[in-house]
């Protein structure tokens, strides 16, 4: 066995603890478990495992404490209750914690750190609290420089920058899980993470191999909860991916991030915080989900001192593409950016489905050049052009030469719609020189 091997066996020997705290359970109810003998023991959030005198062995996370010597705990198990038997007994395991390793990279785990994928899996050395703070605000380099994503129109119109926190909204069936594995192979990155919170059991294998493919995994983890799971796992597996991020960050690597979606984990969040006795806002949300959205998003981003950067890419359900429901609405207010997929482009066959107009990169104007700003703004220039118009040019109202303007977007569209569906790999000359090709321009000069 090499060194490596038989330092993370004595690393995993190491964590097993061999004397825990037990309680009682002393009440069942369809979703959760009252305990006795652990008020003083236990901390919101930790967690615990119940074992029946079944032998069946359930695992559990703190909702709430009741105070006093007689106080209770009211935990929420990971699978129904169902089986369990009052007296039976209740292990404090304590707060959840994870241990990344290097040779995570290219396997599929839950998000307990456990393989999905067949094969045995060793923990790393050093356990790292799946509930973290973000570097501190003030230490925080600010965004880097533009990345190489292979693809067109983020190579160009909607640049994202090292360090930034993007969010990508679309409804079911517009092309977003593809869009994120183009972005999981092509994006110049050294470690990729994605999180699939909820997610459908057959969607997991279909991305990991249809999606990624071979080349996409080799440098990925895969982090999954899917959606038959508890609410509990869903909402910890976004968690858990941000901490295996935060690891080869804090190795001084560049890590892309990515969730989806962040739709699924507030209404895990939400599914929790009912159950804990929170009162439904709007949307059925209670007020504490912004809250847990803006902490796990201030998370990624750019690192402090030595430390890499987490660029991130979260995704969002948009029901009936609606921009303003509390997820998105939250979301947006809390990124660097977001991208709109939308259903009208996708049913007439253009992927990806991008709506310029709709989205923009708050990278910019820093992460382009002078040059390249002005074919930038040309382009929504000309998009919004035809948009204003193309109901009267589809109607057939409107007639050439009346306006300079809207002649050269009739012009211009079809090139620059062709523009923003290119999908093959290609880096940020060659899409920028496309860019100004499809608007009649000469090359754009090199950013300097």
């Amino acid at each position: 066995m090499a060194a490596p091997e038989i330092a993370q066996l004595a690393a995993r020997i190491g964590a097993i603890d061999t004397v825990y705290p037990v309680g009682r359970v002393v009440g069942l109810a369809d979703l959760t478990v009252t305990v006795a003998g652990l008020a003083d023991k236990v901390g919101l959030g930790d967690r615990v495992r119940i074992v029946s005198r079944t032998a069946r062995r359930l695992e559990g996370e703190v909702l709430r404490i009741s105070g006093g010597p007689a106080g209770v705990v009211e935990v929420l198990p990971a699978e129904p209750p169902a089986g369990l038997f009052m007296g039976d007994r209740v292990l404090v395991l304590g707060p959840a914690r994870l241990s990344p390793d290097r040779t995570w990279l290219g396997r599929i785990v839950d998000p307990d750190g456990q393989p999905l994928d067949g094969a045995p899996l060793f923990p790393g050395r050093n356990p790292q609290p799946v509930v973290a703070a973000p570097p501190p605000a003030a230490t925080r380099r600010g965004l880097g420089g533009r990345i190489d994503t292979g693809l067109a129109a983020f190579n160009t119109v909607l640049p994202i920058a090292r360090g930034q926190r993007v969010g990508l909204f679309a409804g079911s069936g517009v092309g977003k899980s593809t869009l994120l594995g183009l972005l999981a192979r092509n994006l110049a990155a050294d470690v990729v993470v994605v999180a699939l919170v909820g997610e459908r059991g057959r969607e997991l294998g279909h991305f990991v191999q249809g999606v990624l493919g071979p080349d996409g995994m080799r440098r990925a983890v895969v982090v999954a909860a899917t959606s038959d799971q508890s609410a509990m796992l869903r909402r910890r597996c976004a968690l858990s991916a941000m901490t295996v991020a935060e690891h080869f960050r804090d190795r001084g690597l560049h890590v892309l991030l990515i969730v989806d979606s962040i739709t699924r984990f507030a209404e895990a969040h939400r599914d929790i915080a009912l159950a804990a006795g929170e009162v439904a806002g709007p949307g059925g949300f209670p007020a504490s989900m912004p809250q847990q959205i803006m902490a796990l998003a201030e998370r990624a981003g750019p690192g402090a001192g030595a430390a890499g950067d987490i660029t991130a890419v979260l995704s969002v359900l948009v029901a009936g593409s609606d921009m303003e429901g509390p997820v998105a609405d939250t979301l947006r207010g809390t990124l660097d950016g977001h991208v709109v997929l939308s259903r009208r482009i996708a049913e007439r066959g253009r992927y990806p489905a991008i709506d310029l107009l709709k989205s923009v990169s708050r990278s910019l104007p820093d992460a382009a050049s002078d040059s390249e700003n002005a074919v930038i703004g040309d382009a929504r220039a000309v998009l919004g052009a035809y948009e204003q118009a193309e109901l009267m040019i589809q109607s057939g109202l409107y007639v050439a030469g009346a306006d300079p303007v809207t002649d050269r977007a009739i012009r211009c569209w079809p090139a620059l719609d062709a523009f923003l569906g290119r999908t093959r790999r290609e880096g940020v000359a060659d899409s920028f020189a496309a860019l100004a090709a499809a608007l009649g321009h000469d090359a754009v000069p090199p950013a300097t």
